[in-house]
């Protein structure tokens, strides 16, 4: 993937910066082998930690890792032009679409009717919005036009992505697709899958999103460190995760401007970038529920953000409403 960046790329590296060194911290010698793998997937730092396998199957299985996570790419990409949503999202159309594609979109539907729409997979149109504006020498720092914003607004609705397995449509000229609030989390879990399938029970992944299996060597629980997007070289908090995932959204990690104002996680309601908690972090029982959840609290209002939290008893909210000095 090019490593152009996105909402989702920027906390992954936050994520993988904090985790990781926490995750290893105090392990005795005696507690090894632990096997270890940091590389790129996804367009971000990525790390995969293996407890238990020789180092040749370790090799051996973490291979097989980065070559799914590079075929899953290929489905849903939006910087490979020719993946599957790329090519979706150029044409409104496409037959015989990646079983992934179907599944994941599926997917998305489903969360987009639990949040009531604040998780929205067709806000693409927004981000093209700012992202022109933006890039544009002396834009108002106020950001896109109304009538610019409009039309892009028109262009988001979650009920307007038509799937079947044999072809899946986008009702509207002009509309995209992004999944970059939900496929890091549904590739974090195909890897923890594979994995799993191959006899592996303790696993800590980074891969966008983080999620860990099993324990840690030491018989506790693996900790992840979480950094404070407003202030990146301090923690926000660690957690504990055994077999559990947490994601993180923020839109400060990613901003159009300066100011950090307009930002990439986008309030589908107001097409406009969400006023809400500075950082959403989820903690669930799998990687893509964590994603996308993440997101659709971080674009809600705190009250809005609790009344939907409490449908998912399954999962813990943890906010960061500190906000960077202006």
């Amino acid at each position: 993937m090019s490593p152009a960046p996105t909402r989702r790329r920027f906390i992954a590296i936050a994520a993988a910066a904090a985790g990781f060194p926490l995750a290893a911290a105090g392990v005795r010698a005696e507690a090894a082998p632990l096997h270890r793998w940091s590389g790129v997937a996804l367009g971000a730092a990525a790390e995969i930690v293996l407890h238990g396998p020789d180092a040749a199957r370790a090799r051996r299985l973490i291979a097989r890792c980065v070559a799914e996570i590079d075929r899953l790419e290929d489905v849903f990409s939006l910087y490979r032009p020719a993946s599957a949503l790329s090519r979706l999202n150029r044409d409104g159309r496409l037959a015989a679409p990646p079983l992934e594609l179907v599944a994941l979109l599926a997917e998305a539907r489903h969360f987009s009717e639990r949040t009531e729409g604040a998780f929205d997979a067709t806000v693409q149109p927004l981000w093209r919005a700012y992202a022109a504006h933006f890039a544009r020498p002396g834009a108002d720092v106020r950001g896109p036009a109304e009538g610019a914003l409009a039309e892009a607004r028109a262009l988001v609705d979650w009920r307007a992505v038509e799937i079947e397995p044999a072809e899946v449509r986008l009702a509207r000229p002009g509309m995209a697709v992004t999944l970059n609030g939900i496929a890091q989390g549904y590739i974090t879990d195909r890897v923890a899958t594979l994995l799993q399938e191959a006899g592996m029970g303790d696993v800590l992944l980074d891969i966008g999103e983080v999620r860990a299996l099993g324990r840690h060597p030491e018989g506790r629980p693996w900790r992840i460190g979480l950094r404070r997007t407003a202030a990146p070289e301090t923690l926000a908090r660690t957690v504990s995760l055994a077999d559990r995932a947490v994601a993180t959204s923020a839109g400060i990690a990613s901003p159009f401007d300066a100011s950090g104002r307009h930002h990439h996680l986008f309030d589908p309601a107001t097409g406009r970038p969400a006023p809400g908690a500075a950082q959403v972090s989820v903690i669930a029982p799998n990687a893509m529920m964590a994603d996308a959840l993440s997101t659709a609290l971080a674009v809600s209002p705190p009250a809005r953000a609790a009344t939907l939290a409490a449908r998912f008893p399954e999962i813990s909210v943890l906010r960061d409403d500190a906000r960077p000095p202006s």
